[in-house]
């Protein structure tokens, strides 16, 4: 089963191939959310800090091991310093308050949320504020290295964006988190993180509901008799990525990890030639 299935990052850390995203998911309703996901074999919770929902990601995350019996180490937790965070102070400030709301003791991975703010991810390239990921950088791997994180890597980062870290850090992004999904596919980057051993994780892998609107999309999942967003999340695992589907059904929730069916070669290549609308 893929919900048992692991990847390897760049330290020798294993990483569940499949994770619940949980992105627009109140905090009041994450609790529930995410124990669900846990009984229902889900092994791998990414959050944020920036999605407010911390607190209660913590407490599913206790009910959900109390429901199951499981240890602490046997979920693996992803969170992200904000975008808008760019110096080492605030940076430290993000790692020591995120702790405290997550109720935990170590956190599996930590991830730069984008290599700026917001309000300038799609602006002209500059500036590229590589001088203020990098004392991000710095206070993630201090973390690291005292071992409250297992593993750090950043999300939403270009070529260029990686390289800085890797040509000016001691230690290299483990994980680059960004959008893939039928219809966007960014295959130079990709090759480029595989090239360079950083694992993608790719978000919004149903691209947040668009794809049920594709004819093309819906009639390939009929084909194989799964829904969009299991096709979607299959699409991404067989580019050698660990998709986040997001739900906070339980139903949807279940059916987004049953995902243990292969798409033919073929039929990978009519997936890729979609564009996005």
């Amino acid at each position: 089963m893929v919900l048992d299935e692991v990847f390897k990052l760049n330290n020798g850390v294993r990483i569940p191939k499949l994770a619940l995203g949980t992105w627009q998911t109140p905090n009041d309703i994450a609790k529930n959310v995410v124990e669900t996901a846990i009984k229902a074999g889900y092994r791998h919770i990414d959050t944020a800090i920036a999605y407010e929902n911390e607190t209660g990601v913590g407490e599913g995350l206790k009910a959900g091991l109390e429901a199951t019996g499981l240890h602490r180490e046997g979920i693996f937790i992803t969170s992200k310093i904000p975008a808008e965070v760019k110096d080492y102070a605030q940076a430290v400030n993000c790692i020591e308050e995120s702790f405290k709301r997550l109720d935990c003791k170590h956190v599996d991975l930590m991830l730069i949320h984008a290599p700026k703010p917001w309000s300038e991810m799609w602006k002209p390239k500059f500036p590229n504020y590589y001088k203020e990921n990098l004392a991000v950088w710095k206070a993630m791997e201090e973390a690291y290295e005292w071992k409250k994180y297992r593993a750090i890597g950043v999300s939403n980062f270009s070529i260029d964006d990686l390289k800085n870290i890797m040509d000016n850090a001691s230690v290299k992004p483990a994980v680059n988190q960004i959008r893939v999904h039928i219809g966007h596919v960014p295959t130079e980057l990709i090759d480029f993180c595989k090239a360079n051993d950083i694992l993608i994780e790719a978000y919004s892998p149903n691209a947040t509901g668009r794809l049920l609107k594709n004819q093309a999309v819906c009639d390939m999942a009929k084909k194989y008799g799964v829904s969009v967003p299991q096709l979607g999340c299959r699409f991404d695992l067989q580019l050698g990525l660990l998709p986040l589907p997001k739900s906070t059904h339980e139903e949807y929730i279940k059916q987004n990890a049953a995902i243990d069916f292969e798409i033919s070669e073929d039929d990978m290549q009519v997936l890729m030639s979609i564009k996005e609308e």
